[in-house]
């Protein structure tokens, strides 16, 4: 196993998860949701680092709101950290606060970037991946990339081509990046698949602080500027002021546009583990109990000539009856009806809701 005495993790949880409305408000986002695996989104992300990197170099990024929240599910005395932003300012803004925390503690750390709201199997495959992406990084002017080896010629994620095979640890192997690639159609994912040169874009991470920031300093200065100050703060409170202060005046932008597509020194690794951003009540299906007629129940639900339902009920029987292919949702005091296939315009649904005063309390 790798060295990793320097080793942080910061786990990205500022996402709002409309898509999960109504089970997901503003106030209970997706990330801290039990929707697969037995516990909060947020909880799994922190025991996947289980061995690899101690709970008080791990850091949990997030919106104000939700500091409490996360620091009460993490339960009294957990040493890992959340930090909350501000304002919103996307991906790169969030990297560059999270180096700076690190950076006040080690200097010579390397981290990964990693997700809130993703589910993932197979974590000794993952835990592997990332300790040897982790002692590669350390030693190495790269800024590193995981890839998903896609399943399928989907057209919901971003895509990045692999290159040449820049290194191998054990089994896991390291490619240069040759590109990233905006979501394509599901045709022009197919060719994709083909080649066997492209991988789904996880949004997650790993580099040394050194390496980010440098990067940072090539492609968004400011962001390096910023390092470099928060990360002189004389204590946390200091830091924490320093943020409020400068979060509003950065430029909102992800750290894909701020500096990956730009970045000559990208390297990816295409995982092989299990892997699903379950980013769609759809999505949700796979990780949800089936009856007899092939619904996705959670919850107390009844169901009589229906099939292929989603059905999430937060306590309160729900019944369908002669019924096929909806999203039923009973949450937070609202409740969902909508087809399978229209269930990507429920963002629609929640921008004309927030035009009505009335309707804060449930968004």
């Amino acid at each position: 196993m790798a060295n990793l005495q320097h080793a942080y993790a910061v786990i990205m949880a500022g996402g709002k998860g409309e898509r999960f409305w109504p089970l997901s408000t503003a106030r209970r986002p997706k990330q801290l949701l039990d929707l697969a695996g037995g516990k909060p989104l947020i909880l799994q992300a922190v025991d996947r680092l289980d061995g690899l990197v101690p709970p008080e170099r791990i850091l949990i990024v997030t919106n104000q709101s939700l500091v409490e929240p996360i620091r009460t599910m993490l339960g009294q005395g957990s040493a890992v950290g959340v930090l909350g932003e501000p304002v919103g300012r996307d991906t790169a803004a969030a990297i560059a606060a999270g180096a700076a925390w690190i950076k006040r503690r080690d200097p010579d750390a390397v981290f990964c970037v990693l997700t809130a709201d993703h589910v993932i199997g197979d974590l000794p495959t993952f835990r592997d991946l990332l300790a040897r992406g982790l002692e590669l990084c350390a030693s190495n002017d790269v800024l590193m990339t995981i890839g998903i080896e896609p399943a399928e010629p989907s057209s919901a994620y971003g895509y990045i081509e692999a290159g040449a095979l820049w290194r191998k640890a054990g089994s896991v192997e390291f490619f240069r990046v040759q590109r990233f690639v905006e979501k394509p159609t599901v045709e022009k994912a197919r060719e994709y698949l083909a080649t066997k040169r492209y991988a789904w874009n996880s949004g997650m991470f790993v580099w040394s602080v050194r390496n980010v920031q440098k990067a940072f300093a090539e492609f968004r200065p400011v962001l390096a500027d910023k390092i470099e100050a928060w990360s002189a703060c004389a204590n946390e409170a200091e830091f924490i002021r320093a943020l409020e202060r400068d979060f509003p005046g950065l430029d909102k932008i992800s750290i894909d546009y701020a500096v990956m597509e730009k970045a000559q020194n990208i390297v990816i690794c295409k995982g092989t583990f299990a892997w699903d951003d379950v980013g769609s009540w759809p999505a949700l299906e796979s990780h949800l109990p089936r009856d007899d007629h092939d619904n996705a129940v959670k919850g107390d639900v009844e169901t009589l000539d229906s099939a292929r339902n989603i059905v999430v009920s937060d306590g309160r029987l729900t019944a369908l009856v002669g019924v096929d292919d909806l999203v039923v949702v009973q949450a937070e005091g609202v409740t969902l009806v909508c087809g399978k296939e229209r269930s990507q315009d429920i963002k629609g649904l929640l921008a004309r809701l927030r035009g009505q005063s009335n309707r804060e309390n449930i968004l």
